[in-house]
């Protein structure tokens, strides 16, 4: 390919032409359990699914180059990309986390952590001496930028100084944006973790995960312990996420773009508390997500007046806004966090993360811009009323 295209012509490439036995413009799916020896004690490239498939490093090589990393290792899950890169610590090894990560995150840290298997501290990482303090000693620093779901914005340049004093490796969630609109290796991240379910794939119907390494090393430990549990995604799923990547600059546009119609909106509505979306001035990790962010996405929250009844009649009225966790499709979701993807906090854990009873989460899709709109206008009458 051009050593000069861009990102976008890079995603929309990837996989494209490659297939050098029949000349196939996109890329085959290999779907075989195993691979023939070329000979007695000669191995080919790929002997055994599990370990490798050439679909799934076609989606592999296209995550590497996309966030410009050393290699690419791609999970069944987005939760198996955590589990994968959570092999790297020890017993007794510390873990500095979100104060708001990710539900799936804290319950697998915190059940990993009640097995005696390492130890947790969630913190505030827009706070740099509360990081600091609880850095210390730490063997991995997880971060998410924007958080899940406050949509809180951590200084990635921040956090890798803080880790390298510390002596910890960086892993950086990057679902939330993608390599489209934000590339942690760039900032100095050692570990790229994506749930591919979400915006990489696009479409809602395949759930995969992938860890991306800044290193060879790190990239062979991934693959390493990936075939060693077991861990490795589906050749067909990898071709799909593969064909959601080519439309992600696409997509992610349109998303952005109703994401802050929305948000403007929600901004000036009476029955509307707060917003959370990093696009608005009135953010107060507006600045930094300029500076380190290639657009704002499609995710936002916002906080209702009347709490969970207020939260629950939006829910109940909007049309084009289907109640169900996930995030990332083309079609656009609402989610209640404290009763979904949160769920597994207990009450002292979301007041502490900040998520309240009237907390909404929207997943804003690429329908036409005008019909969200009305749909909104819609569930906050509702919520008014409530």
């Amino acid at each position: 390919m051009d050593k000069d295209a861009t990102q976008q012509t890079r995603a929309v490439r990837a996989g494209v032409d490659t297939d050098t036995q029949h000349g196939a413009v996109m890329p085959p799916v290999y779907l075989t359990s195993n691979f023939n020896f070329a000979a007695f004690d000669e191995p080919r490239l790929h002997d055994y699914t599990r370990t490798s498939n050439p679909t799934r490093e076609a989606l592999a090589d296209a995550l590497t180059e996309l966030e410009n990393g050393a290699g690419a290792t791609i999970t069944a899950t987005g939760m198996g990309a955590i589990t994968l890169v959570l092999q790297l610590l020890n017993r007794d090894d510390l873990v500095v986390a979100p104060l708001d990560c990710y539900g799936g995150t804290f319950r697998l840290l915190n059940a990993f952590a009640e097995r005696g298997l390492l130890r947790v501290k969630l913190v505030d990482q827009t706070d740099h001496q509360a990081t600091a303090d609880a850095l210390s000693g730490a063997r991995m620093l997880w971060v998410e930028t924007p958080t899940n779901p406050l949509l809180r914005i951590v200084d990635l340049e921040q956090m890798r100084e803080l880790a390298t004093a510390a002596g910890a490796l960086m892993a950086v969630d990057n679902t939330f944006l993608s390599p489209a609109l934000q590339r942690p290796f760039d900032f100095g991240a050692d570990l790229v973790v994506h749930s591919t379910t979400k915006y990489l794939n696009g479409h809602s119907d395949v759930v995969g995960g992938a860890v991306v390494a800044a290193t060879d090393e790190l990239a062979e430990q991934m693959k390493w312990w990936a075939n060693t549990l077991g861990l490795t995604g589906a050749p067909f799923d990898s071709f799909l996420t593969l064909r959601g990547i080519r439309t992600l600059f696409a997509r992610m546009a349109i998303h952005e773009q109703n994401a802050m119609t929305l948000a403007r909106l929600l901004e000036k509505h009476a029955a509307v508390a707060r917003v959370f979306y990093p696009g608005l001035e009135s953010h107060p990790g507006h600045a930094l997500a300029g500076s380190q962010q290639r657009g704002y996405g499609g995710m936002l929250s916002f906080e209702l007046t009347g709490a969970e009844a207020a939260a629950r009649a939006f829910l109940e009225a909007v049309q084009l806004f289907t109640l169900a966790e996930s995030l990332g499709g083309v079609e656009s979701l609402a989610c209640h966090p404290a009763t979904m993807t949160h769920a597994a906090l207990d009450q002292v854990s979301q007041k502490a993360a900040g998520i309240s009873p009237g907390l909404v989460r929207l997943s804003v899709g690429i329908e036409t811009g005008e019909d969200l709109v009305r749909d909104i206008r819609t569930g906050l009458a509702a919520a008014a009323a409530a």
